[in-house]
């Protein structure tokens, strides 16, 4: 077969970006030297959430975890010597995508670019934060008028744009099955379309629909995943035609960019996961009628940190050398007529009808956010008894766990490690470029995006003057919380027990033990201090010390050290946990531990938990952390018996 005949393979991307927009700009240009054809940008979490750089609440933060973009300087940076008329962007950014998407044109429009000729999409998906990412800002519903707001604006002036990404990828990450990722995803994209119905006319709604696009996940179960996909095709396909009565089936396409599962990266022997990622990769291109019409590869050391150029070139390495070393693309489809495949694709469709028809009852997916959410907490529950009970085979984790170390771990842990000096460096360029704006200008702006909010008006016209006249990411957010409120999500941890006691009876009786020499319920106090809203294992920690009978106080995420010290006080904590996934403990557990001592707390044992190095973990314990736990200690089990051992030692040391 010729090249000429051959299907074209999907875009390659790598989801990349750190430290500042100018690093961050050279990593872009050597990755598409070395033949990306898209780019995906990671914003670090204060971008994300709509803090400047130099917030109390983005301390630690800057440049973790993604780019920090505070305003149009940034933003230019960051795309400098890359045309952006020529690139498809895709840019992960959610409470804050039309801010984003609003320096993004501002630079195109710097550039000479035809706006209405960029490619790409903001992800824009503000009910998952609700669910599994935590990025949110406002309430529901005016985060949802922002997202049609985009949609609008994009439809009429960046016809090419995709306004909004429906993303699924974070839902299975917080344990969604299957059928969850189905049904809450489409019922998000539902939402989205219901509130889109009045804002053009009725005969242009279907081009509009077939802006929306999608961004799932692809877990290591390949052949369940390649049927999801299957029958995310027929669903969407179906929900396009008979709710909204899009007849062209071109505007009914289910069209999705994919990143492969990270969840099920494994920080033990961590050169494993290259196999993982290639078999998840399978999910999403095997199947023609579901092929992914973008792939971003995680890297083999994603469960480690934060993965060098070379560690993505690895993973780029893999698309290329499928899309054009193997004959994949020259085949029709290859599960057409496939029994087997066809009976698990209607298999996973008529579970997620039914839990769509469920969602529906409830008022859509705005009004059963709590459902979802406790729904999520719950499955994750299952996949990690599965785990711990040895029910699922995890390689390395739970089974053949010795191995020879691997030669791949450089002196630095075989991750990129950011200079925490960067952060001073960005503060720095923020408070210049405040210094060098037209301050009269960037009132006059703001002033404006606040009448826009408070009237109902699209908010994407004023954004963009805002963006020109040199406002920044905090002060565009500012706008919209004293305008809309500012939200707090539901945890999905409710205080009463569960029905997940079977095997816990030991543990059980070592806290009623416990608690009866206390003189009360041990007390747990579960915290998520800085702007990681990855809440995942802060739930289950949290869920297992429940139905291990402690009386535990979550109270979700993106808690200042102070909220943590106050809680701690207030609700006589015996021991408190924290759960930091960003990279940030270091300054976020020194700062936390000195209030401690301060308010007089210095003997209640503390505990931390998330993606910490070695080297680490030691200093960690020299500020005066009792135990320190990552992601290789998935026993829940043992974390909890620690946890009632270091109440029992307080309580002898006491006496």
């Amino acid at each position: 077969m010729s090249d000429a005949t051959k299907d074209r393979p999907w875009l390659f991307r790598t989801y990349a970006g750190h430290s500042t927009a100018k690093k961050s700009n050279a990593l872009y240009r050597n990755n598409l030297a070395k033949g990306q054809t898209g780019l995906s940008v990671a914003f670090d979490l204060p971008t994300q959430t709509g803090y400047d750089s130099d917030h109390v609440l983005a301390r630690g933060e800057v440049g973790k975890v993604g780019v920090p973009v505070a305003h149009l300087g940034d933003m230019r940076a960051l795309f400098d010597q890359i045309p952006l008329e020529q690139m498809n962007t895709s840019m992960t950014i959610n409470a804050t995508a039309p801010w984003l998407l609003s320096l993004y044109i501002a630079v195109a429009e710097e550039q000479g670019a035809d706006v209405s000729s960029l490619q790409g999409t903001v992800q824009n998906d503000i009910i998952k934060e609700y669910l599994s990412r935590g990025t949110y800002i406002c309430p529901p519903k005016p985060s949802l008028k922002l997202i049609t707001d985009v949609a609008e604006y994009c439809y009429s002036t960046v016809p090419k744009w995709n306004p909004m990404n429906v993303c699924s990828y974070h839902l299975q990450e917080a344990g969604a099955t299957p059928e969850q990722e189905l049904a809450f995803a489409l019922a998000t994209g539902q939402a989205v379309l219901d509130g889109l119905k009045d804002k053009v006319p009725a005969e242009d709604f279907p081009k509009l629909a077939g802006r929306i696009s999608f961004f799932v996940n692809a877990g290591i179960r390949f052949v369940t995943e390649m049927c999801k996909m299957r029958a995310f095709v027929d669903l969407w396909d179906e929900i396009c035609r008979e709710r909204y009565g899009v007849e062209d089936p071109k505007y009914r396409r289910f069209r999705y960019g994919v990143q492969v599962n990270s969840l099920g990266l494994t920080e033990q022997q961590p050169e494993n996961n290259v196999y993982r990622i290639l078999i998840e990769m399978l999910a999403v291109t095997l199947s023609k009628k579901a092929r992914a019409r973008a792939v971003q590869l995680p890297a083999w050391n994603e469960a480690l940190g934060l993965p060098r150029p070379w560690d993505q070139q690895w993973s780029l390495r893999m698309q290329q050398i499928m899309a054009y070393e193997t004959d994949l693309l020259e085949y029709e489809d290859l599960f057409d007529n496939n029994p087997t495949v066809e009976a698990k694709v209607e298999a996973l469709k008529d579970g997620a009808r039914h839990e769509l028809a469920t969602l529906e009852s409830m008022g859509g997916a705005i009004g059963a956010i709590d459902y979802m959410k406790a729904q999520l907490v719950n499955s994750n529950a299952d996949r990690l008894n599965k785990i711990e009970a040895n029910q699922t085979t995890v390689v390395g984790v739970n089974r053949w766990t010795e191995g020879e170390p691997s030669p791949l771990m450089d002196e630095e842990g075989g991750i990129m490690v950011v200079d925490p000096a960067m952060e001073q460096d960005q503060i720095d360029r923020l408070n210049a470029w405040r210094a060098d704006r037209d301050s009269v200008a960037v009132t006059t702006a703001l002033h404006a995006l606040r009448d826009a909010a408070r009237t109902g008006a699209n908010i994407m016209p004023p954004s963009i003057a805002a963006a020109k006249a040199g406002a920044t990411t905090g002060e565009w957010a500012g706008v919209m919380r004293e305008v809309f409120g500012q939200f707090r999500g539901p945890t999905g941890v409710s205080r009463s027990v569960s029905n997940r006691t079977e095997g816990l009876e030991e543990i059980r009786e070592a806290v009623d033990a416990v608690s009866d020499k206390l003189g009360r319920r041990l007390k747990f106090l579960m915290g998520k201090p800085g702007l990681d809203g990855h809440s995942n294992g802060a739930e289950q920690i949290a869920f297992r010390a429940r139905d291990c009978g402690m009386d535990i106080d979550y109270e979700g995420i993106r808690l200042t050290p102070d909220e943590i010290v106050a809680a701690a006080q207030r609700e006589e904590a015996h021991v408190v946990g924290l759960s930091i996934l960003s990279g940030s403990h270091i300054p976020l557990v020194a700062d936390l531990m000195e209030k401690m001592r301060i308010a007089g707390l210095g003997n209640i044992p503390v505990v931390v938990g998330g993606i910490i190095p070695d080297d680490d973990a030691e200093k960690l314990r020299a500020m005066g952390v009792r135990t320190v736990y990552t992601p290789k200690d998935f026993e829940l089990n043992r974390i909890m018996m620690d946890i009632v051992a270091l109440a029992d030692s307080e309580e002898i040391a006491a006496q």
